[in-house]
């Protein structure tokens, strides 16, 4: 399962508004990806979907963006080269270290392949590198522009049709393109790289994935793509293609010193991360989590509400403890479930309230749990398990009330 994208935009390397996606796992986070689309594509681009998709489901958050000038993304894409995509990339990186956690992993397609190669070594916690029908060299674009090169090169600029959109192309980006060397930076990459390519791709022929991989230092990988086209069309691909980089990325992608170093902080913290208006990072050790509102009180729903993690409570710390009194007894109980519901009620109303809570009047929280006790038991047993439930420590925590102490965390001599 995976969470819903949450759009996003960030200022990119001339400060334009670039549009973006954060897709996010159903759960703890283990990791952050950045994604780089193919030349004059997009972030919605088939393939982007599929690998989002595909490592989201791995516990890996994937951030997909528009280069500057393309997509939703703001600025003039004919005063764009080579070199704007590499700052566009490292302001995407920064973005993400700002506000949730540096990417450990770059996935670029074509183009946006070199780019990741090229960048790879300006983003120091970056452990490995994928890329997808990339060239060995970034120049290797300019075929694309075939009798419309000499015009550029003439008048400085010049009209071109690519996959069937009009782009602008200026001579400095020609210019750029020349003094990219992409195997030079491979050479030097230090991280671990994924090469996928297809044999039979038109765009790009194999012998790039050839290049790359001879110029690369161990641990290195190739996976054939066998009968793909450049862009990854068919869905069948776009899928395996994800899987692949999915599994691969998994060796890689040991949690870091820094998060392993967060088990030894006790208590729980919870940072904004700002982003919409209420969403906030949820830290538990090595464990991360999103904390949201739904989108009709204004959230962006990222994550569960500070409620649901309050019923997430009550309903793990129920199943635990049945779980425990089951193996105790030695009830043949199968996989113990519960769901939850919370509402706000009129404490005259709820008959089945605790007395002290009807004696508060005025609106009390009412927290309803449903058992699922899936086995052969009988109806004692099952009474008492019901028993059971109400002894379980959140249970009872949250009949019995808490005391809340706030202190000032940056006052003088904390």
């Amino acid at each position: 399962m995976t969470a819903k994208p949450i759009r996003l935009t960030f200022a990119g390397h001339a400060g334009a508004e670039l549009a973006a996606r954060l897709d996010l796992p159903d759960g703890p986070v283990r990791a952050y990806a950045l994604f780089a689309h193919c030349f004059t594509c997009s972030k919605d681009v088939v393939a982007a979907r599929r690998i989002a998709q595909a490592l989201t489901a791995s516990g890996i958050g994937v951030l997909r963006f528009d280069f500057t000038g393309l997509g939703g993304s703001g600025g003039d894409f004919a005063s764009t080269n080579f070199s704007s995509n590499l700052a566009d990339l490292l302001a995407a990186a920064d973005f993400l270290r700002s506000n949730y956690e540096a990417p450990s992993l770059l996935i670029g397609h074509s183009l946006g392949g070199a780019a990741v190669l090229a960048v790879a070594a300006d983003i120091p916690e970056t452990v490995a590198v994928a890329t997808i029908g990339a060239p060995a060299d970034a120049d290797h674009v300019v075929h694309n522009f075939h009798a419309d090169l000499k015009t550029i090169r003439q008048d400085g600029q010049a009209d071109v049709t690519l996959a069937g959109r009009s782009f602008t192309i200026e001579r400095q980006f020609l210019d750029d393109l020349s003094q990219h060397a992409v195997r030079d930076r491979v050479a030097r990459l230090g991280k671990a790289l994924l090469v996928l390519h297809a044999p039979r791709d038109e765009v790009v022929g194999i012998d790039n994935a050839t290049a790359l991989f001879v110029a690369a230092k161990h641990p290195k990988s190739f996976i054939s793509l066998d009968t793909a086209d450049h862009l990854l069309s068919d869905p069948g691909d776009a899928a395996y293609a994800a899987d692949v980089i999915a599994a691969w990325a998994s060796r890689y992608l040991a949690p870091a010193e820094s998060q392993a170093d967060d088990s030894t902080v006790e208590g729980v913290i919870v940072t904004e991360t700002g982003q919409g208006k209420f969403q906030a990072l949820v830290q538990a050790g090595t464990h991360r989590l999103l904390a949201d509102e739904p989108e009709d009180v204004g959230g962006l729903d990222s994550g569960p509400s500070p409620y649901d993690y309050l019923a997430a409570a009550l309903g793990a710390c129920t199943v635990m403890t049945l779980r425990m009194y089951a193996e105790h007894k030695g009830i043949d109980l199968e996989r113990i479930g519960t769901t939850v519901r919370h509402a706000k009620v009129h404490a005259k109303d709820c008959a089945d309230c605790a007395e002290e809570a009807r004696a508060r009047g005025g609106r009390v929280d009412r927290f309803e749990r449903i058992l699922h006790l899936p086995g052969e038991v009988d109806a004692e047993t099952r009474a008492r398990l019901l028993e059971i439930a109400d002894k379980c420590p959140v249970h009872r925590t949250l009949e019995a009330g808490a005391a809340v102490v706030t202190q000032d965390g940056d006052a003088a001599g904390d």
